[in-house]
């Protein structure tokens, strides 16, 4: 199965962990660079009125910084704030209750380098859909990646349809918390896959599991 190469994200949209929950393997590019309006440091959730970008702050200047050493800023209590817009979008949601406490230290931490929160971030929506890729860094930064690696470092953005640029993904309606009154919203971040639908996640993103999932309530 080709190994995928994706640029780092923050809380990533559910194509992103459809992506890694098929591989074996999977490569994160640290040394591209910071791009603004990417899903490097913004996540979209479900809010009440819609679609409602989350955006982590970055300490400037960040042009031509490679990605591993891009520092999170502290400005404007930005984690109380996307910690606030997490609850009020999905404590309502069928999981929260149960799955909050796993993501909610990761908010208290005071994360210095932006890829490493988002790994880690990363890393706690995949245990609790249950997959679990073996998870690199990239060495090296290269136009021309192996045979065996397919590189999706721009096909997965929030002003492109993933059903253009990534061929093998098909968005699979679920169970959103204000789906009546939106409809349903597609390529929103996993976490909205992740507290709507809990151990039934696996399933959306089309992965067989490889350790116990999410609990049921």
């Amino acid at each position: 199965m080709p190994t995928p190469l994706l640029a780092t994200a923050y809380l990533p949209p559910v194509p992103y962990i459809a992506a890694m929950a098929r591989a074996e393997r999977v490569l994160i590019e640290q040394w591209d660079h910071y791009c603004k309006q990417t899903y490097r440091n913004r996540c979209i959730i479900a809010g009440p009125d819609g679609p409602l970008s989350l955006t982590v702050p970055v300490e400037r200047p960040t042009e031509g910084v490679p990605m591993r050493d891009v520092r999170i800023s502290d400005h404007g209590r930005w984690r109380h704030l996307h910690a606030e817009a997490l609850r009020s979008a999905y404590g309502r949601s069928p999981f929260y209750e149960y799955l909050w406490d796993d993501v909610a230290p990761l908010y208290e931490r005071p994360f210095t380098f932006l890829m490493d929160m988002n790994d880690e971030l990363t890393a706690v929506i995949c245990r609790l859909m249950g997959i679990q890729p073996t998870v690199e860094r990239t060495t090296a930064y290269t136009t021309t990646p192996a045979a065996d690696v397919v590189d999706l470092r721009e096909a997965i953005h929030p002003k492109r349809d993933p059903a253009t640029t990534l061929p093998t993904y098909r968005a699979r309606p679920y169970y959103q918390v204000f789906g009546e009154r939106l409809g349903f919203l597609p390529h929103l971040s996993a976490i909205d896959l992740l507290f709507n639908m809990g151990p039934e996640s696996i399933l959306i993103v089309g992965a067989t599991p490889s350790r116990s999932p999410a609990r049921k309530p």
